[in-house]
């Protein structure tokens, strides 16, 4: 009897090392912002940008999703929201100078991660989990570019998309 109680445990931790031997970082930057004002540090969303919006949400449908995380922005918060509240998840903040720390690291291993982030910080933040600086800042007008970032045990790899 222990000895099949001891192989039962040895095959669900094999099992549950197999599940989660892969993390994949879908990184992108907010939708289009409102740039009327051009003093205003945290403009919303324009209407291009909502429909941009809902338009990530209907890119991750089938993709299963454990968590989403954003800057505290109103355009990446607004960007996030739709593919959040699609997935049932909550939208969970992250600072962009603490990006890729090893608590963020401990929390999404294993996982498949949304992360809305900015121009100047989506590239960065592949590069950090590259472990090279591999891709440049963004062009400011593109609001199309997805970054993939998968991590198995035996190698990193990368790739960049675009979703019109």
């Amino acid at each position: 009897m222990k000895k099949k109680f001891f192989l039962l445990v040895i095959a669900f931790n094999l099992l549950s090392c197999t599940s989660n031997d892969r993390t994949t970082y879908y990184l992108i930057r907010h939708a289009e912002k409102d740039r009327t004002d051009k003093t205003n540090k945290n403009p919303n969303l324009n209407e291009k940008g909502l429909e941009r919006a809902k338009k990530w949400a209907t890119y991750f449908k089938e993709i299963q999703l454990d968590a989403v995380y954003s800057t505290n922005y109103n355009r990446t918060q607004q960007t996030a929201k739709p593919t959040a509240e699609s997935k049932s998840l909550k939208i969970l903040s992250y600072n962009p100078k603490k990006m890729y720390d090893s608590i963020f690291r401990a929390n999404t291993t294993g996982k498949k991660v949304l992360v809305v982030g900015h121009s100047n910080t989506t590239p960065v933040f592949a590069n950090k989990i590259l472990g090279e600086k591999k891709y440049k800042n963004m062009d400011d007008n593109d609001n199309a570019s997805l970054y993939i970032v998968t991590i198995s045990e035996d190698k990193t790899t990368s790739e960049v998309k675009k979703v019109k």
